[in-house]
């Protein structure tokens, strides 16, 4: 009885080997990943399950911290802290990105290539260099204010008092993020075609409709995508904080934001299983604030 002849398939082996060399380019990604962030985050959550004491030593509590977290005062009052922050801060950030976006999308001049770079640069300055940069203008004592105030006999206010705390940090965040935005929002404009424009215009569309009945609904994709990256970045306040505290004069405490707590718990006390608890309980916090804002997004839309 004759044997059937196996047909080979050159495609199926060309196919395997694509495979391979796909996973040989991208292991070291995958070992870098698993070694400096799968591993860590995994230690540090096992971490939050215990409890050192110097009477009993460390064992294991379970969830103890995180009922201890969420009933912790100090941290609660961070939360509400970076919540009344992102209140303010993300509506000023989209509202000022958006403007200088729909401002250059209608420059045509070569000023438009100089604005986008001056508005983008702070985002390029690094954030504790942007900081110190602000802690210095903001000095009452040897900073500029303190030269123009003094010009009409009047002492410099100082921008980081218990008083004026809250918006002198509002004003750096924005500054350094919102040229960052406006660039995410400015190639979202450009990619709308502009036969759209022109047909407005022959019916009659001005500028100013233009732009509130077409480029913004055309970018709403865009404007989410910067909403979610500007939450994200309020919840996890730290570094501004942080390295204007030892100019604010009292006004910003070790425990001004979740994370300045947990980093004063681990460095300051050594409490490393508490820090990593309230680290994972802010983790928790963003990431039920940014799905749930994506699910109702993606809701209205009809996404879902």
């Amino acid at each position: 009885m004759p044997r059937t002849p196996i047909v080979l398939n050159p495609r199926a082996g060309h196919d395997r080997r694509r495979q391979r060399f796909g996973w040989a380019f991208v292991a070291p990604f995958a070992v870098v990943f698993a070694v400096f962030l799968v591993a860590p985050l995994g230690y540090a959550f096992w971490l939050s399950l215990q409890t050192k004491t110097l009477a009993a030593g460390t064992h294991f509590s379970g969830l103890g911290n995180y009922t201890k977290a969420f009933t912790d005062p100090l941290f609660l009052q961070g939360v509400w802290l970076v919540a009344r922050f992102a209140l303010i801060l993300i509506p000023l950030q989209m509202l000022v990105s958006l403007v200088a976006a729909l401002v250059l999308d209608n420059l045509t001049t070569r000023l438009s290539r100089f604005a986008r770079l001056a508005i983008f640069v702070p985002y390029a300055v690094p954030v504790v260099i942007g900081a110190l940069m602000w802690g210095f203008l903001y000095s009452p004592r040897f900073g500029p204010l303190k030269s123009l105030f003094g010009l009409f006999g009047a002492d410099a206010p100082f921008l980081l008092s218990p008083q004026n705390v809250f918006g002198g940090l509002i004003n750096v965040v924005t500054w350094q993020w919102a040229g960052y935005y406006m660039i995410i929002i400015y190639s979202a404009l450009r990619g709308i075609d502009p036969s759209i424009y022109e047909a407005a215009r022959i019916d009659g569309a001005k500028g100013w409709q233009i732009a509130t009945r077409i480029k913004v609904p055309m970018i709403s994709s865009a404007l989410i995508l910067i909403l979610v990256f500007a939450l994200i970045g309020t919840l996890q306040f730290f570094t501004e904080p942080q390295v204007l505290r030892p100019v604010a004069a009292g006004s910003i405490n070790s425990s001004y934001t979740p994370n300045m707590y947990a980093f004063t718990l681990a460095f300051s006390y050594s409490q490393f299983n508490y820090a990593s608890a309230i680290s994972f309980a802010l983790g928790a916090v963003v990431f039920i604030g940014s799905y749930s804002f994506l699910f109702l997004t993606r809701k209205k839309n009809g996404l879902v």
